[in-house]
């Protein structure tokens, strides 16, 4: 009898009715099922082979690209900008470094859901809306600024807060350690660091620099995985050094702004010229600005107005007028000069003097600053010598400084000149300079007659000059300039205690809209010291002060002794004088009305 067995049956494909036992099965392999499988993965591997061999090898150089495309970047590494010292090298333009944050929009966007940028809009100060609007509407870019110029203490604790999408990138920003009191010289930059005013935009290739370029890997939140090749070489600014003498520049600035506030005038210039050089050692302008605060940046306080603004000079060119007659032979310092009654009609222009001044010599011509004998002195010759002497000294021409918006004035060159317009233009008037033209006329006059090219940077050796007057000439027009500093001048506010000072003032009326106004003027003075062994050529002008003291005697002179007393101690000068303290001023400087108001706009008039 057989053994039991738990196996079941299974009917055989080719006779249903046998009944077997599983084991005793025989499955018969296919054998062209097998190859076709085999074929298939034969192919299918040789496939991939060649598919490899195809990225790998053939289109290697085009997925590298594609690779990199999005990888790989170019990096630039900013230049620092160059930095402008003073003449002493004191910095007067620095650039700090500084971190500015950044994000990728698409990072930002994908993982809105996981973090709530509370924290991050918090340090950025803007709200988390406003931080997740900004990465929609840029969400097609890889870097957006988020807060520029930061400081790398917030900077870092930005970044610590790890949020994925947020990084850093080093710029650096300008900074101005003097503030205003160099502002207009300066100028300032904008936020990239550009050039954009003053000195900053007139030097801007040089002080710029080049960025470096160098090639990274980022990963796809754009964090630097990699540095992969330096391209080229960051090149820095060069540094400038300024014939500007900060300390000089301060002293200026601090007295002038006093003098606008207390006369409440419109504005005001200084300019400061070393005259054996003809370098500038300070320029300053009213309003000011200060380059480090751009919130309050105004459009109408950046003009540098020693070089944008020009005037009608007044009687600070009767100098001039004498040194050209004197030049010529028809006078000397003692001819006698008849200025009437105190007025004079040239035509049916009347011209006028403060009060009568009878018969006086060229010398006192200046001293009392007469206008009626300026314009006798004046046509004794032809306009046209005026005219050449007035452009020989630089009027109606730019100083050629790199300076933007200099101006150069108005110098008119007639073919036929009126008698009136001859006689006007010997006291100032019918002729326009700005504040460094003046002062660079002084120079002329106190260099012993030799003009000489004005200069922004520190000379190595004496530049090249012009002579326009002999050494005779001008060595006599400075004691006729120290006379109207004296208690009988125009001027006794601008003397320097224990130094001999030289100087002219000017108070022309104001031209608005083509004509002269009766209570409206620009108070200059010019002058230079010391006069044995002159140094320093300095200019004040000051626009429209208001009220009683409007005279240059008044209202530009106390500013010229102030800072030429600083100045001349400043830079080691020595005293060549011993003199009392400065008077009270004269009472004849005073008039009970307007000048203007006597005469014809066609005359014009100075008041001193």
């Amino acid at each position: 009898m057989a053994k039991a067995t738990n196996l079941l049956p299974i009917k055989s494909p080719r006779n249903p009715a046998v009944d077997k036992p599983i084991n005793d099965v025989v499955v018969p392999v296919s054998t062209w099922r097998y190859n076709v499988i085999v074929i298939i993965f034969g192919f299918l591997f040789i496939a991939l082979g060649a598919r490899a061999v195809q990225l790998q090898i053939v289109d290697n150089d085009y997925l590298q690209s594609q690779g990199d495309a999005r990888y790989l970047r170019v990096q630039n590494e900013p230049p620092t900008r160059g930095m402008i010292t003073d003449r002493n090298g004191q910095p007067i333009a620095v650039s700090t470094p500084v971190d500015s944050v950044w994000m990728h929009p698409a990072t930002i966007l994908r993982q809105q859901k996981e973090y709530s940028y509370k924290e991050l809009a918090g340090l950025l100060e803007i709200t988390p809306a406003k931080l997740l609007d900004k990465a929609e509407k840029r969400k097609g870019r890889e870097f957006v600024y988020l807060k520029r110029h930061l400081s790398p203490q917030l900077a870092n604790k930005i970044l610590a807060l790890n949020v994925p999408g947020i990084n850093k990138v080093r710029e650096y920003k300008r900074y101005y350690p003097a503030g205003p009191v160099m502002g207009h010289v300066l100028g300032f930059t904008n936020i990239d660091n550009e050039g954009q005013e003053g000195l900053e935009l007139a030097y801007d290739d040089e002080l710029k620099g080049q960025a470096g370029r160098t090639q990274v890997l980022r990963d796809k939140v754009g964090h630097v995985v990699e540095y992969v090749e330096q391209l080229s070489r960051v090149r820095h600014g060069d540094d400038i050094v300024l014939s500007i003498d900060a300390r000089i520049q301060y002293l200026a600035y601090r007295h002038l702004q006093a003098a606008v506030k207390k006369h409440n005038a419109t504005s005001a210039s200084l300019v400061a010229l070393d005259i054996k050089t003809g370098e500038v050692l300070s320029m300053i302008s009213m309003p000011d600005f200060n380059p480090n605060d751009r919130s309050e940046l105004k459009s109408a306080h950046f003009r540098n107005r020693s070089i944008t603004d020009s005037f009608e000079p007044g009687s600070t060119v009767k100098p001039i007028t004498v040194a050209m007659a004197m030049q010529a032979g028809v006078v000397n310092s003692d001819t006698i000069i008849d200025t009437e009654k105190g007025f004079l009609y040239i035509g049916r222009s009347r011209i006028n003097d403060t009060k009568p001044h009878g018969k006086i010599t060229v010398s006192e011509v200046i001293e009392m600053s007469s206008n009626i004998g300026a314009a006798k002195i004046a046509m004794m010759m032809e306009p046209r010598d005026l005219y050449d002497t007035y452009r020989n000294l630089g009027f109606g021409q730019t100083n050629k400084l790199k300076l933007p918006g200099e101006q150069k004035g108005i110098l008119v060159n007639r073919k036929k000149w009126r008698p009136i317009e001859h006689a006007t233009m010997s006291y100032g008037y019918g002729l326009s300079v700005n504040t460094l033209q003046l002062a660079r006329a002084y120079q002329a006059l106190a260099n012993h007659g030799v003009l000489l090219p004005v200069s922004m940077h520190p000379t190595t050796e004496t530049p090249k000059g012009e002579r326009v007057f002999s050494s005779e000439v001008t060595d006599q027009v400075a004691s006729m300039l120290e006379a109207a500093v004296s208690d009988q001048g125009t001027a006794p506010k601008a003397r320097v205690d224990h130094y001999r000072v030289g100087g002219k003032t000017g108070t022309a009326h104001r031209v608005v809209n083509g004509r002269y106004q009766d209570d409206s003027y620009m108070s200059i003075f010019a002058g230079f010291a010391p006069i044995s062994d002159p140094e320093i050529a300095l200019v004040v002008s000051v626009n429209d002060p208001k009220g009683i003291d409007y005279y240059g005697g008044l209202v530009a002179a106390p500013v010229f002794s102030e800072v030429m007393a600083g100045a001349l101690r400043l830079r080691g000068i020595a005293p060549d004088a011993m003199t009392a303290p400065k008077p009270e001023p004269a009472l004849k400087l005073m008039i009970s009305r307007p000048l203007a108001s006597l005469l014809p706009a066609e005359a014009g008039g100075a008041t001193e």
